[in-house]
């Protein structure tokens, strides 16, 4: 699984004008799942994303993570992230999971990370979403599994 994830001062996301979710300081995580992925590999990926360190401590060095601030997680699903863009101008998506497996396991990790931590809010699945941030910083880190 691929996590994309920005430090942020907030982040939203809505569909059709609809609100889905929203965070204030936390980490927007736009989430990747590559065929192959399973459960063992979102737990891993929610493990990291709880205990990478990306916020500023008192002396400004990135040694704080999400679960030390207690900030917000924003779990966004983009199937984009999972192409194999190695050559040519057009991306393949051979290298992502089918639609079906995908849903389900960004389903898991949402059910996780709802279970592990708080605040926590998503994208849905499949939707044509729009996403609006606040990058703090800018801090963006790519996390794979």
């Amino acid at each position: 699984m691929i996590g994309l994830i920005q430090r942020t001062a907030r982040a939203s996301v809505s569909t059709g004008g609809r609100p889905l979710g929203e965070i204030g300081r936390g980490i927007l995580a736009l989430v990747g799942v590559r065929r192959g992925d399973d459960r063992a590999a979102a737990d891993r990926l929610l493990e990291r994303l709880l205990a990478y360190r990306i916020f500023p401590d008192a002396d400004g060095r990135m040694s704080r993570s999400l679960r030390e601030t207690g900030g917000g997680l924003l779990l966004v699903p983009q199937f984009t992230l999972a192409a194999d863009t190695r050559k040519g101008t057009r991306a393949g998506f051979s290298t992502a999971a089918a639609p079906e497996e995908a849903r389900a396991l960004f389903g898991y990790l949402l059910a996780q990370a709802v279970q592990a931590h708080s605040p926590v809010a998503a994208g849905e699945f499949g939707a044509d979403m729009q996403v609006e941030l606040i990058n703090d910083g800018p801090v963006t880190f790519w996390l794979e599994t």
